[in-house]
């Protein structure tokens, strides 16, 4: 039988996401079925949420916590209290709200699910990452897409065109250098380092041919950000020579590229992606962190450039 959501494409996508979200609750509940434990898995962010909060939460400190609208979770603490696993309690310092946490019978029954979550979760890496290794932060691009830009705005816009990040292809070469070159000279009062030389006038010598990878933003038909990802060893990369196109610093490129990076590093199993940096770019650092990097020493296989102030390292 044909599948006529497969032939729909990107018009079922909304359907297709609720296909295999109630796949997985399905089969998370023939999980704690097999396993005696009277639980459903349509309660698992809610109840997560109690079983973590060292407080009572209200019905709204919940919602927002999973991003659940507010009925959901209403429907769901309803179902969790009509089998004795949350106590609803008035809250002294606003009449219209509930509070909420987990009874006693709730609480002993989170040492029989967190095993049955870490394996849950194991499976779930393992199943994911048939579609990509770096699927977590797919879905959190594709969240955050649709929470800043919804589509129901965008479909009413004329102009709907949207940042693409591309691979390097030789016709792209020239952008490397006119991109990141002047940001570079001016960083470093018109004299390059001899690896920034290099590295800008022959891009492919230096990371493709190593074994590294170069990425393009392109915005409409301009190319307006450039990376590099240097391979480091076997197993790490850097990213290195990331800048963007000053007029077009509020697209999110940055991050896109950076992102672009990480998929790269995790498609070919790598354990680490380091980056070098200087004191005098905090925003940037501030995106570095969001991220997920911390400051780390410079590994071993690392040429530490002159200019440095700074490395970080994200593990993956």
């Amino acid at each position: 039988m044909s599948d006529i959501l497969k032939q729909l494409g990107y018009l079922a996508g909304a359907s297709r996401f609720r296909r295999i979200s109630e796949k997985l609750q399905q089969d998370g509940d023939k999980i704690y079925t097999n396993s005696g434990i009277s639980f459903k898995a349509s309660w698992f962010s809610v109840y997560y949420v109690l079983a973590k909060s060292a407080t009572a939460q209200t019905i709204l400190d919940i919602a927002n916590q999973i991003d659940f609208s507010h009925i959901t979770v209403k429907n769901i603490l309803r179902e969790l209290k009509n089998e004795e696993l949350v106590v609803i309690q008035p809250n002294p310092n606003d009449k219209r709200s509930k509070l909420v946490s987990l009874s006693q019978k709730g609480r002993q029954l989170q040492t029989q699910l967190e095993p049955l979550w870490l394996s849950f979760s194991n499976v779930l890496k393992e199943v994911f990452s048939t579609g990509h290794p770096d699927i977590l932060n797919i879905l959190n691009r594709i969240d955050w897409e649709i929470n800043h830009h919804p589509i129901h705005t965008k479909i009413l816009q004329t102009d709907r065109s949207s940042v693409r990040i591309v691979d390097y292809k030789p016709s792209l070469k020239k952008y490397f250098y006119e991109l990141a070159g002047p940001w570079l000279l001016d960083v470093l009062n018109g004299e390059l380092e001899d690896d920034d030389k290099f590295t800008l006038n022959h891009p492919a010598k230096a990371y493709l041919e190593q074994g590294g990878f170069l990425f393009f933003a392109k915005y409409k038909d301009d190319i307006v950000g450039c990376v590099a990802l240097k391979r480091l060893d076997e197993d790490t990369f850097e990213f290195a020579k990331l800048f963007i196109n000053p007029n077009y610093r509020k697209l999110g490129i940055a991050t896109r590229l950076i992102e672009r990076c990480i998929s790269r590093c995790m498609e070919n199993d790598a354990t680490a992606l380091w980056l070098q940096t200087t004191m005098a770019m905090p925003r940037a650092h501030k995106l570095y962190y969001k991220l997920g990097f911390n400051d780390q020493a410079a590994p071993t296989q690392m040429d530490v450039l002159d200019r440095t102030e700074k490395i970080m390292c994200l593990e993956l």
